[in-house]
């Protein structure tokens, strides 16, 4: 029986042990990339919500019954290696709508680049409303 140290011997390289890969192809769904996107894009500052007046409204009907939709406002086409998303926002009052659109592009990059591993061939932008918070507002989040 020979020993066994976690030191290379002289002469002989170490070798980083590689794990074993099945073959085989992973299929990441439409559902799940639009989720992703939505995610990072409310993460972004200046951010109030996302979707038109329409989603708006059934995202409220939803939130108050603890059932958020995190694709409201997000539309993706997904292609084997590559990624185009729409996303509809509410700019909070006062931001600059071109740096909040920016940031939103930068983040939903980002995002489908480290999580969804895909090249992001658009990320169109489209502000729908700004946000004037009074006195008695909440955020979206926490209604």
């Amino acid at each position: 029986m020979a020993n066994v140290t976690n030191a290379a011997q002289a002469g002989t390289p170490a070798v980083a042990p590689r794990e074993a890969v099945a073959p085989g192809t992973t299929t990441i769904e439409d559902a799940v990339v639009a989720k992703i996107a939505g995610i990072a894009a409310r993460e972004v500052s200046g951010v109030y919500a996302l979707g038109g007046g329409a989603a708006r409204m059934v995202g409220a009907i939803r939130d108050a019954l603890k059932t958020s939709d995190l694709t409201q406002g997000i539309s993706v086409e997904v292609g084997e290696t590559q990624v185009a998303v729409d996303v509809t926002i509410v700019a909070e009052y006062p931001v600059s709508l071109q740096k909040v659109a920016d940031d939103v592009r930068a983040a939903i990059h980002r995002a489908m680049v480290d999580f969804v591993g895909k090249e992001v061939t658009e990320v169109n932008v489209t502000v729908d409303d700004v946000h004037i918070a009074t006195g008695d507002d909440a955020a979206p989040d926490e209604r």
